[in-house]
């Protein structure tokens, strides 16, 4: 399974970056990976006209699209649509940041998962 990455360098700048996620246990036709750290749950809606200019993220998070999408740019140049089902770990709370905006004017509705 396949997280996107979010991050940022000792320069400022953002990238993305795939993480794999490890499997330590299957059971019952299943892989589960370890517990991660998560401090909460953050429900969110989102609008379709959405379209943010560059910011850092507020904290290190996994944001879980449950429909929807929403493209989002990374001071590199690089951009990701990140669809429903997607999960992004977003770690550049310093630097420039990056852009986000909704995909097709569709609202969007998403879980942020804080691990701080």
């Amino acid at each position: 399974m396949r997280i996107h990455n979010l991050y940022v360098d000792d320069k400022g700048e953002s990238h993305f970056r795939d993480i794999e996620v490890d499997w330590v246990e299957e059971r019952s036709g299943s892989k589960l990976s370890s517990r991660l750290p998560a401090t909460g749950v953050i429900f969110r809606e989102t609008s379709g006209d959405y379209d943010l200019d560059w910011h850092p993220a507020p904290r290190r998070q996994y944001i879980i699209n449950l429909d929807g999408g929403v493209q989002i740019t990374a001071s590199d140049g690089e951009a990701r649509i990140i669809g429903a089902g997607e999960v992004i770990l977003v770690e550049d709370i310093t630097g420039k940041g990056h852009l986000s905006k909704s995909v097709g004017g569709k609202m969007r509705h998403s879980i942020f998962v804080p691990i701080e």
